[in-house]
């Protein structure tokens, strides 16, 4: 039995001082580094966003950011524009030990759609690859941790539990953007999907 830790998303702008930040979100960096060595692969994720991605709310005249609008996917609530291609806000938190990384996997590159989880893009369709090099490698267990609990972390969890894997989520490696009860919301979901916390 193989297990990994998959890393959603640490990066600067969903830190204090970011575009788009998690309150608290740079707290968990030490909690993740000291857990990595317990875990036969960690993978790193990124959101990796064009400037023309629809799911900026600066993209849409007249809207407001965190407002939700319908895609062609279904809702997209409209974000700030955050983790541009390249950008210091999309880059990796500096104190985050990337050396420990088997894999950095970038999503949300796609102008017109976003991808909140790690295995999908939000039509729910369109993979990211991870899933085949998570098996390739005999990976069978996942245990999640980073930014944000109730957005990314949950999509990639519940996507996992959907794929076969035994997820895990250590809440306490989270932080929670709790956008009109989004953070109870993914909590019942995951639940209902099968993944575990703690």
């Amino acid at each position: 039995m193989s297990h990994a830790l998959i890393v959603i998303d640490m990066q600067n702008d969903f830190c204090p001082g970011g575009a788009l930040p998690v309150a608290d979100g740079h707290a968990i960096v030490d909690p993740i580094n000291r857990m990595m060595d317990r875990f036969d692969a960690v993978i790193l994720t990124q959101d990796w966003h064009p400037a023309d991605h629809s799911s900026f709310a600066d993209n849409h005249p007249g809207t407001e950011a965190f407002s939700i609008v319908q895609m062609p996917y279904g809702p997209q609530v409209l974000w700030p524009r955050h983790c541009v291609i390249g950008s210091n806000g999309a880059a990796l938190h500096p104190g985050l030990d990337v050396s420990r990384a088997d894999l950095v996997l970038r999503k949300g590159f796609r102008a017109g759609i976003d991808s909140y989880s790690a295995f999908f893009e939000n039509d729910h369709r369109t993979p990211t690859g991870l899933a085949g090099y998570l098996r390739d490698r005999g990976i069978t267990d996942l245990t999640f941790a980073g930014l944000a609990l109730d957005f990314c972390v949950a999509w990639s969890a519940m996507d996992a539990a959907r794929l076969g894997f035994r997820a895990h989520v250590v809440e306490s490696a989270c932080r929670a953007i709790d956008l009109n009860g989004s953070l109870t919301a993914a909590r019942q979901s995951m639940s209902e999907a099968g993944v575990t916390t703690a």
